[in-house]
């Protein structure tokens, strides 16, 4: 099957021989503010014109913490967030596991529950913790709340694989993946 991962359709629960790696030497320390992937990510990227601009620090052990503003540039119906850009957020801080793991790895699966809507305007707390990797699987798990209250917003499970930098280079655009290596991208930090 090549690069693909066989596992159970649907299924984002760590299966029993998977365990939770220590965290690696050289990875972020807890409180260090991580940094984007790639300028133009709608998720993190800080040259984004529209993009959700997050900002995540590493916490203790594999966690991530991050923190987005929802902005009318977000909205899906009046007011308030789409849901797809709360997906989008979950994924962009369950994405940021892989500074820890010190390994890059692309989204194979990614559930998301929704609990309350988010209006535009409104500053959401969001966390990651790795809960599980069998292999080349990472099984995580985050949330997203309101920052003022803590109300829950969503909660999300995903499943991860790592991948090799070859992935970047022969499923998207070879030049842009080198000039972005050129301007100090990283996948594997």
């Amino acid at each position: 099957m090549g690069s693909e991962v066989a596992a159970a359709p649907g299924s984002v629960v760590p299966p029993a021989t998977s365990v939770v790696p220590e965290r690696p030497p050289g990875s972020p320390a807890p409180g260090t503010p991580l940094p984007s992937h790639y300028e133009h990510c709608m998720g993190c990227g800080s040259e984004h014109p529209t993009g959700l601009r997050m900002r995540m620090v590493a916490g203790p052990g594999l966690t991530v913490t991050g923190h987005v503003v929802l902005s009318e540039h977000h909205q899906g119906a009046p007011g308030l967030a789409h849901g797809g850009l709360i997906a989008l957020a979950m994924d962009e801080v369950l994405g940021g596991l892989g500074w820890l793991l010190q390994t890059p790895m692309v989204t194979g699966r990614l559930q998301v529950e929704y609990v309350r809507p988010a209006p535009i305007g409104t500053e959401v707390g969001l966390d990651a913790e790795v809960v599980g990797v069998d292999g080349r699987r990472i099984f995580c798990r985050g949330s997203a709340r309101r920052t003022d209250d803590g109300a829950l917003l969503a909660r999300a499970h995903a499943v991860f694989v790592a991948v090799p930098l070859e992935h970047f280079r022969s499923h998207g655009r070879a030049s842009e993946v080198e000039a972005a290596q050129g301007r100090g991208w990283e996948v594997n930090p």
